[in-house]
């Protein structure tokens, strides 16, 4: 297994406030159908707020962006953001939609009051996720903001709810029977 990186640098995918996960994260025929494979799922990400985003993308790119981000308990989107290796950071996020980002094992930091001030798209940005470090490289800003909190991260660490189940499982299954 390939060490972890909590540190990413990429570039800088901003989006506004309010963006909704049916809609502006992902097309809400995909929610429906409750399609979750990551390959089906990678070309229609943010495909209604940025069309055409899965194929600028790299890994390692981070999205901001403002208030209210992925409103609406849904894992579609963010298992996508996953399988391109992204990073997130907002303004602000509904609980639901953290515990979904969470759980499809995307970096994400929330709360991070005034992000979408700090830069705009194509800026390069790094970001520490383990320890809430947010740089723009290109206006040479730095700032500070929560990270993400120690019990969650081996869970992204892992890849996941799926990842931390799958070593859950082989743990117990590895244990000798009393």
């Amino acid at each position: 297994m390939t060490e972890f990186n909590w540190r990413l640098k990429g570039r800088c995918y901003k989006l506004g406030h309010d963006v909704q996960h049916a809609g502006g994260v992902i097309p809400n025929r995909l929610i429906v159908a409750r399609e979750m494979d990551a390959q089906r799922l990678v070309p229609h990400l943010f495909e209604e707020t940025d069309p055409g985003f899965h194929t600028r993308a790299k890994p390692g790119d981070i999205i901001v962006t403002g208030r209210n981000f992925g409103m609406g308990p849904k894992s579609n989107g963010y298992i996508a953001m996953q399988a391109l290796g992204l990073g997130l950071v907002c303004e602000s996020m509904p609980f639901l939609a953290y515990r979904a980002a969470v759980g499809a094992g995307v970096r994400v930091l929330t709360d991070c009051i005034g992000a979408t001030e700090l830069c705009d798209t194509g800026d390069e940005l790094e970001v520490d996720f383990q320890n809430g470090f947010f740089v723009n490289h290109t206006r040479g800003i730095t700032r500070e903001y929560p990270s993400l909190p120690d019990q969650l991260r081996e869970i992204v660490e892992v890849g996941g709810n799926a990842g931390w189940l799958k070593q859950w499982w082989q743990r117990q299954t590895a244990a000798p029977m009393k």
